[in-house]
């Protein structure tokens, strides 16, 4: 599959003049008009408000630039982005954080926090989750990348297991309580590598979220690593390979406002909003895209 590289200046400039473009074109889409005309009715607009939102921190830079386009065109609306590995975040939710939306980058840890999830996810029977408001909002691709230049000639995923089991490589992954992680856990069943051994073998080392996983592969102080196609885009590098389907699932991020939000109203205004296409643009900019119906 061909993947374009599209370097950090690129991203930037891309979602630069995503964002200067929306700034322009207030009243030009309806969704975007009915999503800052529910903001108002919810009175978001007529009072300051933070909003807080804990997302997957492969979502950094898109959000980022969502959050300013959005505050420019609802005015008293501000934001509190809290950016950490989707583990982290259903934790933080689950030990009383204060949090308006959670956008994870997995079902697994929004499913933990749901009382409409099967039992045998959300084991604790833990009641966090707006189930009205629960949307899958964005689809994400898992991708195979090496440092620039790398000679090791990991070229594939096939290629990658080869040199796994040789053990000849230091590979990076997610943590376990990481869905990049998780998705990389299915990968390594998928080519029937043990995950232990290789890790008592020294051969891989772990990153808490998946922008750890990329920084250590642009450092190039592994020989692979496996992160989101997103992440790929925005740190420069060109994947050189994109996990099938029938390898590690579809990649779901799931959004909900939390039935203790602060600010639930404005909430779900925002909420509608990245669900219009405005903000997908913004989000397919960097390689998401909408989760087909």
């Amino acid at each position: 599959m061909n993947l374009n590289k599209i370097s950090r200046r690129n991203f930037l400039c891309a979602v630069g003049l995503t964002t200067a473009a929306a700034l322009t074109a207030c009243g030009s889409s309806a969704s975007s008009a009915a999503a800052s005309s529910a903001a108002a009715s919810s009175g978001a607009a007529a009072e300051p408000v933070e909003l807080i939102v804990f997302a997957a921190a492969s979502l950094t830079e898109t959000l980022t630039a969502i959050g300013e386009t959005y505050s420019a065109e609802n005015p008293g609306v501000t934001f509190r982005f809290n950016f950490d590995s989707s583990g982290t975040l259903k934790t933080q939710i689950q030990e009383g954080a204060d949090c308006d939306v959670f956008i994870s980058a997995g079902q697994k840890q929004m499913n933990q926090l749901d009382s409409t999830a099967s039992a045998d996810v959300n084991t604790e029977g833990l009641d966090f989750v707006d189930s009205d408001s629960r949307v899958d909002l964005l689809e994400n691709k898992v991708v195979l990348c090496v440092p620039e230049g790398s000679d090791k000639g990991i070229d594939s995923f096939d290629a990658l297991a080869e040199h796994l089991k040789a053990e000849d490589i230091l590979f990076c992954m997610g943590n376990s309580d990481v869905p990049v992680g998780q998705y990389t856990q299915k990968i390594l069943a998928y080519y029937d590598l043990d995950e232990a051994v290789l890790a008592a073998a020294g051969v891989i080392t772990y990153g808490s979220n998946v922008k750890e996983v990329t920084t250590q592969v642009t450092e190039g102080s592994v020989d692979a690593g496996v992160v989101y196609c997103t992440d790929a885009y925005s740190a420069g590098l060109t994947p050189a390979d994109e996990a099938a389907k029938e390898m590690c699932g579809q990649v779901i991020y799931p959004a909900a406002v939390m039935k203790a939000a602060p600010h639930a109203d404005a909430a779900k205004a925002f909420l509608a909003y990245l669900q219009t296409e405005e903000a997908m643009t913004v989000f397919e900019g960097v390689g998401f895209s909408a989760v087909a119906q």
